[in-house]
């Protein structure tokens, strides 16, 4: 079974914790938006370290590449059955300065015509109930365990 490795970049603000979240680019995800943000995560490649993936993935799908104290917190599972490992860390990035590598695909379907598309279109940061209606639902988990680390590590 495949697996994906992630970061969830969060950080505090005067009000609140608020989480880092993408939306996919590419015309199948144009109009989708509510569950469909997710954690900058991708495939961990053979034999790679998989918080190396992630944060490899990270600066793929944004352009930032990150250091720092990483918290592991529980896999979960996907909707198709994939494993996703994330990493919780506090940084403070700026969506509108993200940078991500392309895909290529046939679009439109059966065109014969090749296009390229950023794999992130966009990028934001949310507070705790906004995040929860934005993300796969899968990964409400990770929000779920950003906000317990934060609440009982003086690390942040």
């Amino acid at each position: 079974m495949k697996k994906s490795a992630g970061i969830l970049l969060i950080r505090s603000t005067e009000k609140e914790l608020e989480f880092f979240l993408v939306h996919p680019g590419g015309p199948f995800f144009q109009k989708k938006n509510e569950g469909w943000w997710t954690i900058p995560k991708g495939e961990i490649l053979l034999d790679e370290d998989p918080l190396n993936a992630a944060v490899r993935e990270f600066e793929e799908e944004t352009g930032h590449k990150l250091h720092g104290a990483f918290h592991p917190v529980p896999p979960i599972k996907q909707k198709g059955g994939k494993e996703v490992l994330c990493w919780v860390i506090e940084k403070d990035i700026d969506p509108s300065t993200i940078r991500s590598n392309n895909f290529e695909i046939e679009w439109p379907p059966k065109s014969g015509i090749r296009r390229q598309f950023p794999e992130i279109d966009k990028a934001g940061w949310f507070n705790y109930s906004e995040a929860k209606v934005l993300i796969n639902i899968k990964q409400v988990p990770f929000l779920d365990e950003a906000l317990q680390i934060h609440n009982r590590s003086a690390e942040f």
